[in-house]
């Protein structure tokens, strides 16, 4: 295995001496260097690296020249040639090995360079001196052995000494110096003519070794250059990293503010509406029931945005599932129409919607709050001219449009609106223009229904929203017979055992709850739900979901159930929009009201609830709002 520094990759296959790789401490602790010096500090471990695998063979070629070459006459010379040579070679590769064991640094490179010169002189000579030593004018096979002896050895010294030019030249110099030298002394024509091709082989090799030295210098200055890359793509991944991990971390914090905040404004939201529902039911002049309508409308309005919120919070926790069933659009469309045509005739624009004839499959309930926060989105960004809605087919499918004269939306934000509490030409923060959720709330939703939910749009001249829909294989069931008008509120003979530990909630639940004619009583935990439940025998359990002491209203339902010893009936309302709360509070088996829940809903509950005991679980579910049962 080769060794290398800390910068440069496997240059020979051959083995080479341990070195330790220079410290990445070190350069941080010193200036950077220059180029030009690295780079020949790198060349020169290149160079001593590869010393060591010349070794070997230099020594058997030299013992095998005595043997062949050796006479008489030359014995002696030979012997003292082959010695040369060896211990040359020798002492070159024992000094590079223990160069090696040290970081080559930088400012190394200079004096490195002139040893190796020095070095190579020498081992180059003792090689020339083959040609004195050993080279017999009188026998041609004598001669070609010398001479392509030499010739194979310098060419051989290229691939080793190449890095470092000045080395390989000066090796190159003494070695077929002195073979030129030798044939040209010997006065004979052919021998001077091999003399004057072996300086043109000089020449050659030379040229070949400048090129040879320029590709290891390439090499060299390419995993510089890569390594600076890599080390700059390690700190820019870092910063990508911790910016990542900034962005999540203010994701939840987000998060978690935005449930902490929706709770505590949900208690006393909640409890609002519920004393303006046992105010509306005291004798009031009518300049005070005119102020009670103002109120209320007030309190619906905070109470919108908290559904909102509460939209939001139940898609980001997963807990919205689709129900898929065949269904008419019209009637959808026609409930949308009569919910927000008011709102746009008030600001004069046209509302249109196209009638349709066609059946889809996927979840109604889903599919109406998609379409009513585009509809509303539509109404509250329209200065003039109208909204239209309708839907076509296409594709084997149906698309459902929503168009509108609006402002429009430029093609670098068309994709921003969809994120949470974005707004465009909002800056105030308007209220009667949202929260900035409608959108986000819609593509959620859709994804959910693996519906596509796209957007074409123009600056001033308005908007087209489209959510694809598959069209439904079988009939829609029938429409429902209309509702007939509410019947006036009768009394509800119940006794309910209410646990909160929200004084403020407690009072007016109790209170609303008496005026409906239930027997009520109120603990604000479990052990006093518990204490109270043998004497006023429940029939019915209301309980927040989040209780003093880390307790849940979930645990409490199941205590005062052991304690009766039957399934009392019970319903779950919370103020939670955490998305781990939200799973919980699904997750416990138990119908779910989210905070705050408006009196007629939760008198309808209290009615189905006396009337069948959730005999009717699943209409409950769907219809009243209520969060299904796991």
């Amino acid at each position: 295995m080769c060794r290398r520094c800390w910068r440069c990759s496997a240059w020979s296959a051959a083995p080479r001496p341990p070195s330790p790789p220079a410290s990445e401490a070190w350069l941080a602790s010193r200036p950077a260097p220059d180029t030009e010096r690295l780079i020949r500090a790198e060349q020169a471990r290149l160079l001593m690296g590869n010393m060591g695998s010349s070794l070997l063979p230099a020594i058997a070629v030299a013992l095998l020249l005595v043997y062949v070459l050796a006479t008489p006459d030359n014995t002696l010379a030979l012997r003292l040639w082959c010695a040369s040579v060896i211990v040359s070679k020798v002492f070159a590769s024992w000094d590079a090995r223990r160069l090696l064991r040290a970081p080559i640094l930088p400012e190394h490179a200079g004096r490195l360079t002139r040893r190796l010169i020095v070095l190579n002189a020498i081992d180059g000579a003792a090689w020339g001196a083959l040609a004195f030593a050993g080279l017999d004018p009188s026998s041609a096979a004598n001669s070609i052995l010398v001479v392509a002896v030499l010739a194979g050895i310098v060419g051989n010294s290229m691939s080793l000494l190449s890095p470092v030019l000045p080395v390989f030249a000066v090796f190159c110099v003494f070695e077929l110096g002195a073979l030129a030298l030798k044939t040209w002394t010997l006065g004979d024509l052919a021998f001077q003519a091999l003399s004057l091709a072996v300086l043109i082989y000089l020449s050659s090799l030379l040229s070949q070794g400048r090129n040879s030295s320029r590709a290891a210098r390439a090499a060299i200055q390419l995993r510089f250059d890569n390594i600076e890359l890599i080390d700059q793509l390690r700190v820019e991944t870092d910063k990508a990293q911790q910016a990542l991990h900034a962005a999540e971390q203010a994701n939840l914090a987000k998060s978690k503010f935005l449930a902490a905040a929706s709770h505590d404004l949900r208690q006393p939201i909640h409890a609002q509406g519920l004393f303006l529902e046992v105010l509306g039911r005291s004798a009031l002049t009518p300049a005070q029931r005119e102020v009670l309508a103002s109120a209320r409308s007030a309190s619906e309005a905070s109470a919108g945005m908290l559904h909102t919120l509460l939209d939001f919070s139940r898609i980001e926790a997963g807990v919205v599932e689709a129900h898929i069933v065949p269904f008419r659009l019209q009637p959808l469309l026609a409930k949308i129409e009569s919910e927000l045509a008011p709102q746009a005739d008030s600001q004069g624009l046209v509302y249109r919607t196209h009638d349709s004839e066609l059946v889809l499959q996927s979840d109604p309930a889903l599919v109406e709050l998609i379409l009513r926060n585009l509809v509303s989105n539509a109404v509250r960004y329209t200065e003039r001219g109208g909204i239209l809605v309708g839907c076509r087919r296409r594709a084997g499918g149906a698309v459902v449009e929503v168009w509108d004269t609006g402002i429009g939306i430029a093609a670098a934000q068309q994709q921003e609106i969809f994120q949470e509490f974005h707004q465009l030409g909002n800056p105030e923060r308007d209220r009667q223009k949202g929260l900035g959720l409608g959108l986000s709330i819609a593509r959620g939703l859709a994804r959910i229904l693996d519906a596509p939910l796209t957007l074409s749009s123009q600056p001033g001249r308005g908007s087209v929203f489209r959510l694809a829909l598959p069209l439904a294989t079988l009939s829609a069931p029938a429409a429902a017979v209309a509702a007939p008008p509410p019947a006036p509120l009768r009394p509800l003979a119940m006794r309910v055992l209410l646990v909160d530990d929200d004084a403020i909630v407690c009072a007016s639940m109790q209170r609303l709850l008496q005026a409906w004619g239930c027997e009520c009583q109120v603990a604000d935990g479990i052990e006093q739900a518990l204490a109270l439940a043998p004497a006023l025998r429940p029939e019915l359990i209301i309980s927040d979901y989040r209780l003093r002491g880390q307790q849940t209203g979930a645990e409490a339902i199941a205590a005062l159930r052991e304690q009766a010893g039957v399934t009392l009936p019970a319903l779950l309302i919370t103020g939670d929009t955490a998305p781990a709360r939200l799973r919980e509070a699904r997750n416990s088996g138990v119908p779910l009201l989210h905070k705050p829940v408006a009196p007629a809903q939760l008198y309808q509950v209290l009615v189905d609830i006396e009337g069948s005991h959730y005999g009717d679980g699943g209409r409950l579910e769907r219809v009243k709002g209520i969060e299904p049962s796991s």
